[in-house]
Parts: structure tokens; sequence; C-alpha cells
């Protein structure tokens, strides 16, 4: 499976620059693809409601959270989306990629593998940053 330059392009600008909040990313022609870029000031709300309902798709996602400390921090999180009404070989194609595609994208902090909303929530996230 080719990965576009696009995608570690896109990635490099979300994490060093915060030009983006989020990327969504599709396989489309053996290739995986942008979906879709985030504005810095989208919401997780946003962010969650641009996934979907029965396709698979992998995104990174910018998450700022404050520590305990009172300290600003930022961990990307990679999430891989995979909905149970989605087709069962288009799950086995996003399956069998993930791990190589992870791989090009450096600097991300946690994994969330989800088939529906509840799985990628913003208590669980909170919960894998702090």
């Amino acid at each position: 499976m080719a990965v576009h330059d696009d995608c570690k392009l896109r990635f490099l600008e979300l994490k060093a620059k915060r030009s983006y909040r989020f990327i969504l990313y599709k396989i489309e022609q053996q290739q995986i693809v942008i979906d879709k870029l985030g504005e810095p000031n989208e919401s997780y709300e946003d962010f969650t409601a641009s996934f979907p309902a029965d396709e698979c798709r992998y995104a990174v996602y910018d998450f700022d959270f404050t520590t305990e400390e009172n300290c600003q921090k930022s961990k990307i999180f990679f999430i891989a989306w995979s909905p149970d009404t989605s087709k069962v070989r288009m799950k086995m194609v996003y399956a069998s990629s993930k791990d190589r595609f992870k791989r090009e994208l450096d600097g991300i902090s946690f994994e969330l593998q989800a088939t529906d909303p509840s799985e990628m929530s913003l208590d669980i996230v909170k919960g894998r940053a702090c």
C-alpha cells in the first residue's frame, strides 16, 4: 500500500506548525490519501463528526490538555476507525495497512481503535493523555 507524500507532509505541518487540529486519511486506489484536514480551531466534536458511518478511516488528532501541575501539553493520537457497518474487505485492507502507515507518521503518542463513536469519546482520549 502506497502512502501519498501529502499525507506525511500535512502530518509534519500538524506536528511542527500546528497548522491543523486533525487529519482524516482514506485508502483510494491502493494508496493512502488525505480525506479531510481539520482547521486549528475545530473541536473534538467536529473531528468525530467527520467520520463516515459505514467506511473505515485512519485519523490523527492533536489533543491539547492541561496537566495536574497546570502545564499545557499536546499529544497526537492515531485512530483506526472501522465501523461494524463497513464492508469486510474494507476492514481487512485497513487492518493490514495500519501498522506500516503508522510507522510513516513519526510522533504519535497513542493509538485508539474504534468501531463506534463511543470507543473514541473525549473522556477516553483525556484518560489516555493524562
